[in-house]
């Protein structure tokens, strides 16, 4: 398991602050990085009110974390190409599988 997804797993309600196109600023939950060809990408959920068209979508971005500087804050970069986007969608449907998945045991387990 990779470190950050430890970190995810430890922690509750990790939260990242976005600023976008516009000077906006929206509070995203982090649900997971995933790892696609070698790269990492964070799927965010934002927090808007059920009102704004983007309520539940979820967002993508590629992270990088500096491996020399641990104080140093990640990286979230805008994924433009059409393919690697995809590739990243599908690694989340596929997260999302395996977490309902894993839910159905638990339940089963209790």
């Amino acid at each position: 398991m990779a470190k950050d997804e430890e970190l995810l797993e430890n922690e509750e309600d990790i939260t990242v602050e976005l600023e976008l196109d516009d000077g906006s600023i929206v509070n995203c939950a982090i649900i997971t990085i995933l790892t696609v060809n070698e790269k990492d990408y964070i799927a965010l959920l934002p927090m808007l009110d059920e009102e704004d068209e983007a309520f539940g979508e979820v967002w993508f971005y590629e992270y990088y974390e500096n491996p020399d500087d641990s104080n140093e804050e990640p990286e979230l970069i805008f994924i433009d190409d059409d393919d690697v986007y995809e590739a990243v969608s599908d690694a989340f449907e596929e997260f999302l599988d395996t977490q309902e998945f894993d839910e159905v045991i638990d339940d089963n387990d209790n």
